[in-house]
């Protein structure tokens, strides 16, 4: 039985390995917490740091092939692997590029891909020097995700908002629309498109408030998002899943605002709400399995749960009896224990004929769960 590793233990490691259970894989997970969302639902758990090159190197060795969840990982074990025969999703070289902002954006303006006007800075004084490039989006190289590593810098009177690292200043869009788009490749270059999803963000948290699938796009539009998400996963020359994230302007351009090179938050609608979903179209891509349909059931909507502010500890859920009396409604709880603000607990999927259906139920929700804590 093929012998395949997960770096990370979060959410979307739980949902690769529930999935995983339909196909004759044996599973191991590498976290350093034991009690991550994945721990109980792998064949071999290892406690180790994804960060640390002998904790990779070691973990993977004895492994036919490797994916992560969460892009920072030691590159440098995943590249000596490789090198050893291990197949790794994505590859070192695209898991490189993708992780570090500056590389990222640098990746776009060198094989064209259209993206908004950057400049790279050093620490935070750099910025006095670019007080006309405003407003802007000062993005973190490494380490930022969910929200996290990035600051809006309006006016000079943000400036002490900045990072004091390398990062990337980006130019501020007029944005109509976030749209992602989820491509799936496998190692004969094959490759297939989920349709593009509507996102709309909680400005106040950074973090996808709740998403539509299928986007409502002129088929002008709609063109251009898949073939600009197309260039950016071949010019990656990896196989794997992609979530590429792109802005739509208000004169209808189409720029891409960053890619992650795994399963994603944009595509968890897919577990319900299409033949294939991306978790179980990434093992047929390891295992070496006919690439899986990406084609719609039924539109869904998808309300991320996040903690409450003001409550940290001891999880609970309230309003889910209610919820869960609604037709086509799938509530995905992610078993982390503890809760505190803004983060993520788990997510509810609605399925409906009609957008304004999913746009009410999905505000329903909102409304109705929350996430909160024993104390």
């Amino acid at each position: 039985m093929i012998k395949v590793g997960i770096l990370g233990g979060g959410q979307l490691g739980r949902m690769l390995l529930q999935s995983a259970a339909n196909y004759p894989v044996q599973t191991f997970v590498m976290e350093n917490d034991a009690n991550c969302p994945a721990a109980h639902l792998c064949h071999h758990f290892t406690i180790g740091d994804i960060r640390n090159f002998e904790d990779v190197y070691n973990f993977g060795k004895g492994l036919d092939a490797i994916t992560i969840e969460i892009e920072s990982v030691n590159e440098e074990a995943l590249e000596r692997l490789e090198s050893e025969g291990v197949r790794i999703y994505p590859k070192p070289a695209a898991l490189k590029i993708i992780k570090n902002k500056i590389l990222q954006k640098q990746f776009y303006k060198e094989n064209e891909i259209p993206s908004s006007e950057f400049i790279i800075t050093a620490n935070k004084l750099d910025l006095n020097q670019h007080i006309d490039f405003l407003p802007a989006a000062h993005k973190i190289a490494l380490g930022g995700y969910d929200g996290r590593g990035v600051q809006l810098i309006k006016t000079k009177e943000d400036l002490s908002k900045a990072f004091d690292a390398p990062a990337i200043l980006e130019k501020l869009v007029s944005i109509k629309k976030e749209i992602a788009v989820i491509i799936a490749v496998n190692d004969e270059g094959e490759n297939a498109v989920y349709p593009s999803v509507d996102m709309v963000f909680d400005n106040r948290l950074n973090l996808l408030e709740y998403q539509i699938s299928p986007a409502t796009l002129t088929n002008k539009v709609l063109w251009k998002v898949e073939a600009i998400a197309l260039k950016v996963v071949k010019d990656l020359k990896s196989s794997g899943i992609f979530a590429v994230e792109l802005f739509v302007d208000i004169d209808d351009n189409v720029f891409v605002n960053e890619t992650a090179p795994r399963v994603h938050n944009s595509g968890h609608h897919t577990i319900e709400g299409n033949y294939s979903s991306q978790f179980d179209m990434l093992w047929r891509i390891i295992l070496g399995y006919p690439l899986g349909s990406t084609e719609v059931i039924l539109p869904a909507a998808i309300v991320n749960l996040l903690g409450e502010a003001g409550y940290a500890g001891e999880v609970v859920y309230e309003g889910l009896q209610e919820i869960l009396q609604i037709e086509n409604v799938f509530v995905h709880i992610y078993g982390k224990k503890e809760t505190r603000p803004g983060r993520k607990m788990g997510h509810i999927t609605i399925l409906s004929k009609e957008k304004q259906e999913l746009i009410h139920q999905a505000n329903r929700i909102k409304q109705t769960v929350k996430v909160k804590s024993v104390n």
